[in-house]
């Protein structure tokens, strides 16, 4: 496969500053070109009210169906199952009271001691309220991550969900979440899937999968601040409408009370739009699996590039898979450093012009179980994605090298 065009793809990224090396990605990607300026023609031209019989409505209309249409098939699904809201936290938070009437007294609900909060506070006050049991997947502590051992652990013939990570916001590694899927649905239990800190990297396709439930954040996949739920076929008729009454039997709308952004639903096929050329462009049939693949192997790069020096510095602990291998992990990369705060590591990478983050990152109860001490003062992240330069890294790793002495 050939190298991946950095000049042809970091054109395309216009809030990208040579002056700053970002490696904040996992908090929220750089939205491609095509994405601002969809939603600035949809402010500028098309604000008006949707489903109206003049044509300006009439435009405006079909250009948010066209997002919504989008962001499906970047998940490999009908727009007919795919919710975009405010965030995946809102989102979930939607759909835990959507759901809850399928959960009851002496029944089971499974959550991670990895996920971000979003994958489980909403389901830990879903069961509180709903009378039913709260039971924790828990990682293996020398890898930090999810096995089938520790679901077979948590699974019970009253288990109805259980909600998990594809990808760890905190740690980086993949997960096998098909075969996650497979575990739960011969358990009798519904499966929902984080894929926030996934879907930058890898293509998401939930028909493969065979999941329930998907939610990712179109904003950390190059587009508009929007979540992106998906519901599968058969599960959204049993969902309990969370918009006005008179909306009930509607779908997807169900679970978009105040429907979505227009400007913002209107710039999503500006990420299926750039996807399709990067893979044109090197050479392939325009598509999105091979968009991914791309991206991939050129991340994988990136981040054996920085691992590299890590794992030569004696007072590092990565989390997480210490390899690159882009099978096994996302260039998502998480440490701390013996004898000195997460906060002071940081702040050094700040003030040399690379913007590297510390913290829990909202995965707090992760925290717990790497066993760092200071939740707040958590880990160092350094997240990367296609659009970074190995010289970016290079930056990076010189100022590690100074802060860490």
């Amino acid at each position: 496969m050939t190298d991946l065009d950095l000049e042809w793809v970091r054109a395309r990224f216009s809030g990208l500053d040579p002056a700053l090396a970002f490696f904040e990605n996992a908090g929220g990607s750089l939205p491609v070109d095509g994405v601002v300026r969809r939603a600035s023609e949809y402010l500028a031209t098309d604000m008006v009210q949707l489903d109206a019989a003049y044509p300006r409505s009439e435009r405006a209309t079909a250009r948010v169906h066209a997002g919504i249409s989008a962001a499906a098939e970047l998940v490999n699904a009908a727009p007919a199952h795919v919710v975009l809201g405010g965030s995946t936290s809102a989102n979930v938070y939607v759909l835990s009271h959507a759901i809850a009437k399928l959960v009851g007294p002496g029944d089971e609900v499974v959550v991670t001691d990895l996920d971000h909060e979003a994958n489980r506070g909403a389901w830990m006050r879903m069961a509180a309220a709903r009378g039913a049991t709260l039971r924790e997947w828990n990682i293996d502590p020398d890898t930090q991550a999810l096995t089938l051992a520790g679901l077979d652990a948590a699974l019970s013939e009253r288990t109805r969900l259980v909600c998990f990570t594809h990808c760890s916001n905190v740690a980086g590694t993949l997960h096998d979440a098909k075969a996650f899927v497979e575990r739960i649905h011969a358990a009798g239990a519904l499966s929902m899937i984080d894929g926030v800190a996934y879907a930058p990297h890898r293509r998401v396709d939930v028909s493969a999968l065979g999941t329930d439930l998907y939610a990712l954040s179109l904003y950390k996949v190059y587009g508009p601040h929007l979540g992106l739920l998906y519901v599968r076929p058969g599960l959204m008729e049993r969902l309990e409408n969370q918009n006005h009454a008179f909306l009930a039997g509607s779908g997807a709308y169900e679970l978009m009370p105040g429907y979505v952004s227009h400007e913002l639903a209107a710039a999503v096929p500006g990420v299926v739009e750039y996807l399709r050329a990067l893979d044109a462009h090197h050479g392939g049939e325009g598509s999105l699996d091979g968009a991914f693949a791309r991206i991939a192997a050129h991340e994988e790069r990136l981040a054996e590039r920085l691992l590299e020096h890590l794992r030569d510095q004696p007072r590092v602990r990565i989390i997480g898979c210490p390899r690159a291998d882009r099978a096994e992990r996302a260039p998502t990369v998480v440490f701390t450093v013996e004898g000195m705060r997460s906060e002071a590591v940081a702040a050094e990478l700040a003030s040399r012009g690379v913007a590297i983050r510390h913290g829990h990152f909202y995965a707090a109860r992760a925290m717990d179980s790497f066993g760092i001490v200071d939740r707040d003062d958590g880990v160092v992240r350094a997240s990367m994605v296609h659009y970074n330069s190995l010289a970016e890294v290079d930056r990076l790793v010189a100022g590690l090298r100074e802060a860490l002495g």
